[in-house]
């Protein structure tokens, strides 16, 4: 299988972060979104804040990171969301096609 998989991180407010996962595998932008708390840290309008978070790291095809990107600022609480798209070395071939055929478009 020559498709590549992709895993896309971004930082959301906790009360947001079920909701935004949610919707993105409903849409079948991402196979599967796994939620994690963070402590972010970061300079925001000339000063430093600090706030708990989860990360969200999704899983989908290459084919489907402009639709993914377009979609999360239209969800995402946030002016300017982290969205951070990484490329994989090595997938399982069957993990792979399992997240091929759940971001196929419906």
């Amino acid at each position: 299988m020559t498709t590549e998989l992709k895993v896309v991180l971004c930082s959301v407010p906790v009360r947001d972060g079920n909701t935004i996962a949610r919707t993105l595998v409903s849409e079948r932008l991402a196979a599967c979104v796994n939620i994690t708390p963070v402590q972010s840290v970061y300079r925001w309008q000339g000063r430093v804040a600090e706030e708990e978070e989860v990360l969200l790291i999704m899983k989908t095809q290459a084919s489907r990171i402009d639709a993914l990107m377009a979609r999360i600022p239209q969800i995402h609480p946030n002016t300017v969301p982290e969205v951070v798209v990484l490329s994989s070395e090595a997938v399982l071939p069957s993990y792979l096609a399992w997240a091929v055929a759940e971001t196929a478009p419906g």
